[in-house]
């Protein structure tokens, strides 16, 4: 069964850094874009970043510069390394896949979200 696992969230200070990890549990994500959304206390799902099998990556703006995604295709592994946290990026962080640019409406697969806290 084809499914996303994130690990790495937790409690950090503001102005601190955490990385997340999406796994894959098929070789089937791989030829896939792999992305993260986050989703805060009464907020939509918003998207965070996306990476597609070949490494192009795109950000959303409130990221750019402080979030950076990769992916190991042979670890079938994502990353979010997350530095100079605020509180505005509070969530839970939700890895996802499906066709490139990986929007929202056209996510295929989706995991079951790791919390983030940042703490002011």
């Amino acid at each position: 069964q084809a499914r996303l696992v994130e690990s790495g969230g937790g409690l950090v200070q503001a102005g601190g850094s955490l990385r997340l990890s999406c796994e894959a549990s098929t070789r089937t994500f791989t030829s896939y874009a792999m992305g993260w959304f986050r989703q805060g206390p009464g907020n939509e799902r918003n998207f965070v970043a996306a990476i597609n099998w070949s490494g192009a990556t795109r950000m959303s703006e409130s990221v750019k510069g402080r979030f950076t995604i990769s992916r190991d295709n042979d670890r079938r592994t994502m990353y979010l390394q997350m530095s100079n946290l605020t509180s505005d990026d509070t969530a839970t962080y939700y890895c996802a896949a499906g066709p490139w640019p990986l929007s929202r409406i056209v996510v295929n697969w989706w995991g079951n979200g790791t919390h983030v806290i940042v703490s002011s």
